[in-house]
């Protein structure tokens, strides 16, 4: 399937492990492992900066085959959970910085452009948060008030 906007055809990267099983070389127990996401979010962590410090510290290649449990889903149980979604976050933060390059280079067509289509995404996946319930119907992405509201 082509990318959104470039129509790329793009086939590499990182697959994950087949066998859904926990391996016999993670020596945590699934409280031990939720223990350790609960503590580095109270660090400041991203679900997904988690997920990688679980595997490159840690050594648990998928936290959810050894605890039943989404990163994410652990992070709500205790509260933890960001009041916007991470994906949804990043996005803000990349048009930020966009619009904070473009008040200096403001002939950048190529940075207005990439403006355009990440506003687009941003749209479009407060859109599906809204359908879901994920965040409230009444949230409104405003670009010039987005900085107070990104953490």
């Amino acid at each position: 399937m082509a990318r959104m906007y470039s129509r790329a055809h793009g086939k590499s990267g990182s697959k994950k492990p087949i066998v859904k099983k926990v391996p016999s070389w993670i020596r945590y127990k699934s409280k031990e492992v939720e223990l350790l996401i609960v503590k580095l979010a109270k660090e400041g962590m991203t679900p997904s900066h988690i997920g990688l410090q679980l595997r490159d510290v840690y050594g648990i290649p998928l936290s959810n085959v050894v605890t039943k449990k989404k990163i994410s889903q652990i992070l709500k149980e205790k509260n933890l959970l960001g009041a916007l979604p991470e994906d949804l976050n990043s996005l803000i933060k990349r048009a930020i910085k966009i619009r904070k390059h473009l008040e200096i280079n403001k002939h950048d067509m190529a940075a207005k452009r990439g403006l355009e289509i990440t506003d687009s995404k941003i749209m479009k996946l407060a859109k599906y948060y809204k359908n879901s319930g994920r965040i409230s119907r009444e949230w409104k992405y405003d670009p010039k008030s987005a900085s107070i509201t990104v953490q």
